[in-house]
């Protein structure tokens, strides 16, 4: 089931997406995706239908979760693909991909504020020029849990979304560690929707990323160096994961760090991220 946030006539809406329609869904106003995850955590079932079909060139796609409980949690360096072209460039001294991939899950996070919907502008803000771009498959949480063992971790995701973990890269080095440069306002497109985990194994996605109709990036989530269930066990490891909760997996090759030189993202551009069996994401670049 493909799940959206939306507008319609003035109003914000959660529905139900298919062929080409988005059905409104009996979500309270107000309440959001969020309580209808909540909803369905607490064992409760998914909400009716509440109007009529309307078609999805007549709404307003936002991000699933428009303001998420907390912070985007996100996931470094977990591609091998990605790992080698930095390694290619010697970035922190690195001579083999081996030498870049992590022992364990590397984490930071994005704060709230960051998220943006489809269409909605990325905005480059003064402080930085090396504006970067990284497609991600996000997993949402579903049921809460604090050390979740492997074998159960995938139990406890309600579905997949889109993420762009857009990214200041002078900024990222500047500060060190990574918050101010990936939580610049607008720097985490996120969409079209959300789709539930019945109709996804989000171990085998196709992850490509244009820029200006340009492929950029061309991977797939099985060159993941720490898979789903391993993410969601190392973070819950330490901390309580919550209903809503959103996680960013990683980045394949192909950002614009890795080209020489950079190829950062300028005024004007157009991001275009597709990953298989959710959808498209576009954003304008400003």
């Amino acid at each position: 089931m493909k799940l959206a946030t939306f507008t319609h006539a003035g109003r914000r809406q959660v529905g139900r997406v298919d062929a080409g329609r988005v059905t409104p869904l009996a979500v309270a106003a107000g309440q959001g995706l969020q309580a209808l995850i909540e909803q369905v955590a607490a064992g409760g079932a998914m909400p009716d239908p509440a109007g009529s079909a309307v078609p999805l060139a007549q709404v307003q796609l936002e991000a699933p979760l428009p303001r998420p409980r907390r912070n985007v949690f996100c996931i470094g360096l977990n591609y091998r693909s990605h790992a080698a072209e930095l390694a290619a460039r010697g970035f922190n001294g690195a001579k083999t991909a081996d030498d870049l991939i992590p022992k364990a899950v590397v984490a930071f996070s994005k704060v709230p504020e960051t998220v943006i919907g489809p269409g909605a502008a990325i905005e480059m803000p003064a402080a930085s020029s090396a504006i970067d771009y990284e497609a991600e498959l996000a997993v949402v949480i579903g049921k809460a849990g604090k050390r979740i063992a492997r074998a159960q971790a995938i139990e406890h995701v309600f579905g997949y979304t889109i993420v762009n973990d857009v990214t200041a890269r002078d900024l990222q080095k500047r500060h060190q560690q990574w918050l101010i440069g990936k939580s610049c306002d607008t720097f985490c497109p996120m969409g079209p929707w959300l789709v539930t985990r019945d109709e996804l194994d989000g171990g085998r996605l196709a992850v490509k990323l244009w820029v200006n109709g340009e492929l950029r990036q061309d991977g797939h989530t099985s060159d993941l160096v720490f898979d789903l269930a391993a993410i969601i066990e190392a973070l819950s490891a330490a901390i309580t994961l919550l209903p809503g909760d959103v996680i960013a997996t990683g980045t394949p090759a192909g950002v614009g760090m890795a080209y020489d030189p950079p190829r950062w993202l300028r005024s004007g551009d157009r991001v275009r991220v597709e990953i298989e069996g959710i959808g498209t994401l576009e954003n304008p670049v400003r």
